[in-house]
C-alpha cells in the first residue's frame, strides 16, 4: 500500500510516517523543506501548495491513500490580521491542491484523510460533544468547517474523505504539553482562568494508531473526533500534571493575564474548550491504548 501524507515532518506527520513504514508501507512525504533527519523509509518529495497542481501531484496516481497535515500552527505566534489569514490560507491552499490532484489521477486514492480540529464546534460548556454537534462561529470553527468543507466536496465519489478533528495532542518531545511543564517544574503550575473549560486530549500514540485505523477502515468516513474517551476539564489536567511530575498544584493563572499575553488566542485555545468524545471511532470498534489521563502521562513521563 502506498501512502502518500502532506505535512508528514513535523510533530504528528514524522511519528505516523515512522509507523507506517515499520507497517512495510510505502511512504511518499510531500513536504515545502528538507527533513531534519531521515522518516523511516519514506521518501520526501517537494511541493509548494497553491491550490493547483504540480509535479509532485504524479506521486498521487498510484497512491492508495492521502493523509493531509499541512497548514500554520495554530499557536505558532500570536494572532495578527495576518496571522490569521495565513492560518487559514495555508490549509485552504494544501487541501485544494490534494483535492484537484485527486480528482486528476488515473486511478483516484481510495482514502483521503485529512487534518481538523475540535475547534470546529467553538467554545462550548460541559455538554457531551460528538461528531454530530453543529459548528460554531468564532475564528478557530470557520477555519476547520471551510478546511473540512475543501477535502469533502474536492474529490469525487470514488475518494472516502475523512476529517480529523483533533483535540490536544499530548508527547514530550513537542506540541503544547512542553510549554506547560516549566511552572510546573518550579512548583507554580495551576490551572489557567477558571479551570472549569473542557480540554479534549488524546495521547500522540494513539493518534497514530487513529490514523492507521481509519486508513485501513472503510466505514470510517466523515467527521472523526481524534480524541481519548474521557476529556477533563482544565483544573483536572493541571492535578493530573501535578500528579505525573510529583509537584504541587496550586496557582492559578489569572483569565486576564493570559488575554494580555496572548491576545485573541487565550480565550480560542486555553479558556474555553469543548468536551468532545470519540463516539464514531468507538462505535466502530476502535480501541484507545490510553482512555484516561494518568495513564497517558504515566506513560509519557516513565519513559
Amino acid at each position: 500500500m502506498k501512502i502518500v501524507i502532506a505535512g508528514g515532518t513535523g510533530f504528528l506527520g514524522r511519528p505516523l510516517a515512522e509507523a507506517l513504514t515499520a507497517d512495510g508501507r510505502e511512504v511518499v512525504i510531500l513536504t515545502r523543506g528538507p527533513a531534519a533527519s531521515p522518516i523511516g523509509e519514506a521518501r520526501l518529495v517537494s511541493w509548494n501548495p497553491t491550490g493547483h497542481i504540480g509535479p509532485w501531484a504524479s506521486e498521487l496516481a498510484d497512491a492508495d491513500a492521502v493523509v493531509n497535515l499541512a497548514g500554520e500552527s495554530i499557536a505558532a505566534r500570536r494572532w495578527s490580521t495576518v496571522q490569521k489569514q495565513k492560518i487559514l490560507d495555508t490549509r485552504m491552499h494544501a487541501t485544494r491542491s490534494l483535492a484537484a490532484a485527486i480528482r486528476a489521477a488515473t486511478r483516484p486514492p481510495q482514502t483521503f484523510v485529512s487534518g481538523s480540529a475540535v475547534g470546529y464546534y467553538g467554545p462550548l460548556g460541559d455538554e457531551i460533544v460528538t461528531e454530530e454537534r453543529p459548528g460554531g462561529s468564532d475564528f478557530l470553527a470557520e477555519v476547520c468547517r471551510r478546511w473540512e468543507s475543501e477535502a469533502i466536496t474536492g474529490v469525487n465519489e470514488a475518494t472516502r474523505v475523512a476529517c480529523m478533528r483533533t483535540g490536544l495532542v499530548l508527547a514530550r518531545d513537542g506540541g503544547a504539553l512542553p510549554q506547560m511543564l516549566l511552572p510546573f517544574r518550579f512548583g507554580a503550575g495551576g490551572p489557567l482562568g477558571s479551570g472549569r473549560q473542557y480540554w479534549p486530549w488524546i495521547h500522540r500514540d494513539d493518534w497514530v494508531a487513529l490514523v492507521r485505523w481509519t486508513i485501513d477502515t472503510p466505514s470510517a468516513h466523515g467527521p472523526i473526533n481524534a480524541t481519548a474517551p474521557h476529556p477533563v476539564t482544565n483544573a483536572a489536567f493541571a492535578k493530573a500534571l501535578g500528579r505525573a511530575l510529583h509537584r504541587p498544584v496550586f496557582m492559578p493563572a489569572p483569565a486576564f493575564a493570559l488575554r494580555i499575553a496572548l491576545g485573541e488566542m487565550a480565550d480560542a485555545l486555553l479558556l474555553s474548550g469543548q468536551r468532545a468524545v470519540p463516539a464514531k471511532v468507538e462505535r466502530l470498534g476502535f480501541r484507545f491504548r490510553f482512555s484516561r489521563l494518568d495513564d497517558a502521562l504515566r506513560a509519557i513521563f516513565d519513559r
